[in-house]
């Protein structure tokens, strides 16, 4: 990982080369050239430490909360240097998938049937090769919920089971979780990129060109699950209306709402809109979130009920993007977010007692 102890000087020195080696000689080879270069690296380079590498906000309902995040995960605290060249939201969520490396991981399945008919499917990892907890019976399981069209074979899936397997844990992925309260077995949850109210959300992506690069393109895949079970969907849904939908709010209206048993796309959404329940959430959890998402903009973002909430920890960064966070001058590799992740994880398994009673 590239380190994040960045200055001025490194800055406009890796600038300078950068242009050096990518501008044709030909406009060097003048001392004005050279000079209004070396001037928009340093003026490039200003701008940015000032405007848009900056520490994150930390919004937490409680001082122990807070102070234990502060103490045991010093990412919370770290300024964030988004990945220079591409630092803008929308780019950085384009980019993630294709220019993050894909780990290699093989996951054990298992299939299960409920008792009303539904089918769960959940891909272990198991990490047997694990040293620091060779026992199966005392190593840890990270549950891991993929977004809305994720597999367990996202970029950013894999590099979380990277970052725990490390860490000597297992990991189980699955699409569905019961609401328990603190009778739950999860010790803690982290939450990144969270829509927190539905109607901003689909209202940012139908903006042209968020509508353009986003929301036609998640259109279609989500049709693509529906025409994948079409079969047994056509008897409840009218699918070709579905397929005619053009934005997520069309299929949600046309699909999603009717699934669920709302009478609207309206009433499904006010029940999606996680920013309503924060109040009732019982275990500590953090969640990260870019002021820059498209997919939930900042203005969304529920300051005020987190603070009302001692088990409520916002950590909301300038820059990001939409599970983007990409870091460093080729971020092949981890991003801030896989950090937050590792050592969030890490500190609730080995210092978790300390969130006790929050």
């Amino acid at each position: 990982m590239i380190a994040l102890d960045f200055n001025l000087n490194f800055l406009t020195r890796d600038l300078s080369l950068y242009l050096e080696n990518h501008v044709k000689v030909a406009f060097f080879g003048s001392g004005v050239g050279l000079s209004l270069v070396l001037g928009f690296s340093a003026a490039y380079v200003c701008y940015y430490l000032s405007s848009v590498a900056k520490k994150p906000q930390l919004v937490t309902g409680g001082e122990k909360f807070c102070h234990f995040l502060k103490e045991h995960c010093p990412v919370v605290s770290e300024t964030y240097y988004p990945t220079f060249w591409c630092w803008e939201g929308r780019i950085q969520t384009l980019i993630r998938p294709f220019i993050t490396a894909k780990p290699w991981v093989e996951y054990r399945n298992e299939f299960i049937k409920t008792a009303d008919g539904g089918q769960i499917s959940l891909d272990w990892f198991d990490n047997d090769d694990s040293v620091y907890y060779p026992d199966t019976a005392s190593r840890p399981t990270i549950l891991l919920l993929p977004g809305l069209t994720g597999t367990s074979r996202e970029s950013y899936i894999l590099h979380m089971i990277q970052q725990s397997a490390a860490l000597g844990y297992r990991m189980i992925l699955a699409n569905y979780l019961c609401q328990k309260g603190r009778e739950t077995s999860l010790r803690a949850a982290a939450v990144f990129s969270a829509g927190w109210d539905v109607f901003e959300s689909t209202a940012s992506l139908e903006k042209p060109l968020n509508r353009f690069l986003f929301n036609s393109y998640l259109t279609s895949c989500l049709q693509a699950s529906v025409n994948r079970h079409r079969q047994i969907l056509e008897k409840l849904f009218d699918i070709d209306h579905v397929m005619k939908a053009k934005t997520i709010r069309e299929f949600d209206e046309r699909f999603t709402s009717i699934m669920f048993g709302y009478a609207t796309y309206k009433e499904y959404y006010k029940a999606a809109s996680p920013c309503h329940k924060l109040k009732s959430v019982q275990i500590p959890v953090l969640c990260l979130n870019a002021a820059d998402d498209v997919f939930s903009p900042g203005h969304a973002f529920p300051v005020e009920a987190a603070k009302k909430n001692p088990n409520i920890a916002l950590l909301l960064t300038s820059h990001g993007g939409h599970i983007g966070f990409l870091e460093g001058i080729w971020p092949r590799r981890s991003t801030y977010m896989d950090r937050v992740f590792k050592q969030f994880m890490q500190t609730v398994i080995e210092q978790g007692s300390e969130l006790e009673n929050l």
